[in-house]
Order: structure tokens, then C-alpha cells, then sequence
């Protein structure tokens, strides 16, 4: 691609998205925007996990995931019915 085009194309990205910076290469650090993440086996299901540290370190050996706790809610509502 030309200079031209190049620079017309990054024009583009920064209309649409006032922050966008470029592409800085294969090789430059991945950003991330959340918390450090450890993994923590459900104790429902028994899938691994992504949490954050502190989740991790207060219920490493009672973890349940969200799925868990979703279908622990459903169960709970139809018996209540």
C-alpha cells in the first residue's frame, strides 16, 4: 500500500475511534484492561476458570462459576414455584 493510502486509512480509524493510536508491530506487548487472572477449578462443575487474584485467593477451594450459580438460581426458582 502507498503512503497515501496509509495515511488515509489511519485518518478513517481516528474519525471513527478518537483514541486509536495505530498499529505498533507484532512484537509490542499485549494491552490488557482488566485485573492479573489466576485460574481456579469450579468446585461444581469442575472447569477451569479465569479470576481475578482476589476472588481466587478467598474461594480457591469453593469456587463456583457464573454458569454454575446461573443454573444453581434457575433450580432454585422453579422448585419456589
Amino acid at each position: 500500500m502507498s503512503r497515501k493510502k496509509d495515511r488515509e486509512r489511519f485518518l478513517a480509524q481516528k474519525r471513527l475511534n478518537p483514541d486509536y493510536v495505530g498499529f505498533r508491530g507484532y512484537d509490542s506487548p499485549a494491552q490488557t484492561s482488566g485485573p492479573p487472572l489466576e485460574k481456579v477449578t469450579c468446585s461444581s462443575c469442575g472447569r477451569v476458570r479465569n479470576v481475578p487474584v482476589g476472588v481466587a485467593a478467598e474461594h480457591s477451594d469453593d469456587y463456583v462459576c457464573a454458569t454454575c450459580q446461573e443454573k444453581l438460581e434457575e433450580e432454585t426458582k422453579e422448585a419456589a414455584n
